[in-house]
């Protein structure tokens, strides 16, 4: 098999003369990939119209349901909050008027009975004796009776009771002062004094006890009151209580059992529905209940699986349709194969015979031929043999990925280096330097990485400068999820307008006098890029090394093991004799 020569980086138009063969064999090969291996297939049935929206569900959404539920409940909680607090802040003022003033006004007005029986005790002492001593009792009385009148005037308040009752004591205690005690104190002859108003006192101090008498009734009465108040109060406030937390309950269980009704429920039903059609059975229609929204969202999905169900029948039709035309392409894809093997084998050797005699022609008869006849025979032989270039680098082109590679580890450190030395002899003599970084070991089929390699350093090498030597550079750099590799020179560059169409099979940017090759060497590099699963592109050369050109492709990481599989059980057939076994 003939060694196919690496192609150019761009597009363009061959001026050659004999260049009808390549336009038809350009033809030829976009016809195949525009319709899979050139079998005509029918045109589908027509999808299933889409079906009219269902009509909007009227009543209360989901929405207004819950605002108005939560308004509800917000009102009556702040209703028991309100309850609550006037029950607190009334059993507080009870217990407050009870502990604070009820309590402490009758300790007081006992502590102010203490105090006039201490005056009396000393004063009648004194009256009887006449010795200092028994006056000092009086005296503390008489300081302990004004401090306790105080605290009793602060403690009454506005209760006008308290305050007659504690006037009524300290009147009767200042006339028993005044008419009894106090000239007994202060006389010379206490006890001749006392004895003559012994009657009087006592009468006078009668007045008050029987005054403090009834003030402890009345200040006893009032704190019994409190007392019954504040159980009154305390039975109210559990009894409050208790019904806020019934109602609270209540209103749980309401909301509860409403969103089981208008919500749970519906979707649960909804749900069981979607689930049988999600299970296969595409028949059964799905009903909605509940709120507006939900039976809306009900009519949506019933519409959905009509849709689906539509679509369905319409897949089923289809792979039948489908199962016809596989078993055509099968046929085609066997008709294509022997086209391969009569154009890899029997339409090779009609160009070989060609090519033999016109140059056998020349070489017996060339002494009869004059220079133009000598033209037409070159044109001849160089025209079988393009033609035989061209069919190996279609034959090479189609069999990538149509037939079960060899996906196993390869070394592009190694491989690079067998690439290298397959064209040493054009590197040495255009005095190229190739370098490259560390190389991983990727995985991939190692004679379309060979053909890979080879294509863009034989084009670095090809499209050189005539200005430079070249200096060529293969750079690897890991990615996330694979490689990404850059084949870089410093030659002719090329233009950005042309990055995509240089891709294109069987294009051309210069003339064959100007750079040899069919223009499908790039092409080429895509379909196994792209096979491998990664992406190439093409571009000018980074600005700091100078002009040039910029090759970039990926490798993906290896998948799973047992992922790799061809579209064939053939293996893939023998490489191009240029490339490293």
């Amino acid at each position: 098999m003939a060694r196919p020569a690496p192609a150019g980086h761009g597009t363009g138009t061959d001026r050659h003369g004999p260049a009808d063969e390549q336009r038809e064999l350009t033809v030829s090969t976009v016809g195949l990939e525009d319709s899979p291996h050139g079998v005509d297939t029918p045109p589908p049935a027509p999808r299933p119209a889409p079906a009219a929206p269902p009509p909007s569900p009227s009543g209360w959404t989901t929405r207004r349901w819950l605002t108005a539920g939560t308004g509800v409940a917000l009102a009556v909680l702040l209703l028991l909050a309100l309850c609550g607090a006037w029950i607190f802040a009334h059993s507080t003022a009870v217990n407050n008027r009870l502990v604070d003033r009820s309590t402490p006004a009758l300790i007081a007005s006992v502590r102010l009975e203490s105090a006039l029986v201490n005056q009396e005790t000393g004063i009648r002492g004194y009256g009887m004796t006449g010795r200092d001593e028994f006056i000092t009792p009086y005296r503390e009385g008489l300081v302990q009776q004004r401090t306790t009148t105080r605290e009793l005037g602060t403690l009454d308040g506005d209760d006008e009771t308290a305050a007659k009752d504690l006037a009524e004591v300290s009147e009767r205690a200042a006339h028993w002062q005044t008419m009894f005690a106090e000239p007994v104190a202060a006389s010379d002859r206490p006890v001749a004094l006392a004895a003559s108003r012994a009657e009087e006192g006592k009468r006078d101090f009668d007045a008050v006890r029987a005054a403090i008498s009834t003030q402890q009734r009345h200040l006893q009465a009032e704190r019994t009151q409190g007392r019954a108040d504040l159980q009154q109060v305390r039975a109210l406030r559990n009894w409050t209580f208790a019904a806020i937390a019934a109602v609270i309950l209540l209103l749980t269980a309401l909301v509860f059992i409403g969103l089981r009704r208008g919500v749970t429920t519906p979707v649960d039903r909804l749900s069981a529905d979607v689930r049988k059609i999600a299970d296969g059975d595409f028949a059964h229609p799905v009903t909605g209940t509940g709120p507006a929204d939900l039976r809306r969202l009900a009519a949506d999905v019933e519409s959905m699986r009509r849709r689906l169900a539509d679509e369905l029948a319409f897949s089923d039709s289809a792979r039948a349709s489908l199962g016809a035309q596989a078993a055509e392409l099968r046929r085609s894809n066997s008709e294509l194969e022997q086209f391969a093997y009569v154009a890899s084998h029997d339409l090779q050797e009609p160009l070989r015979k060609v090519a033999s005699f016109c140059q056998l022609l020349e070489r017996r008869y060339g002494d009869q031929l004059d220079a133009r006849a000598k033209q037409y025979i070159a044109f001849a032989v160089d025209g079988a043999n393009r033609m035989q270039g061209l069919i190996n680098d279609l034959l090479a082109f189609s069999r990538v990925g149509r037939l079960l590679a060899d996906h196993s580890a390869v070394d592009l450190a190694e491989l690079f280096d067998r690439t290298q030395e397959s064209i040493a002899l054009a590197v040495e003599e255009s005095e190229a330097v190739v370098t490259h970084d560390p190389l991983p070991t990727v995985h991939g089929d190692r004679t379309q990485l060979g053909m890979l390699l080879q294509n863009l350093l034989g084009n670095a090498v090809k499209f050189r400068s005539p200005e430079r030597p070249p200096l060529i550079h293969l750079g690897a750099r890991r990615t996330e999820g694979g490689w990404e590799f850059t084949m870089s020179d410093n030659g002719i560059g090329i233009s950005a307008e042309y990055a995509e169409r240089v891709f294109v099979i069987f294009q051309r940017l210069h003339t064959r006098e100007q750079y040899t090759g069919n223009g499908i060497g790039l092409a080429l590099c895509k379909k196994i890029v792209e096979y491998h699963g990664g992406a190439i592109s093409v571009g000018p050369a980074d600005p700091d090394r100078g002009p040039g050109t910029r090759v970039t492709f990926t490798l993906p990481d290896p998948p799973d093991p047992g992922d790799v599989t061809g579209e064939s059980g053939e293996a893939l057939s023998d490489p191009p004799a240029s490339l490293p076994r």
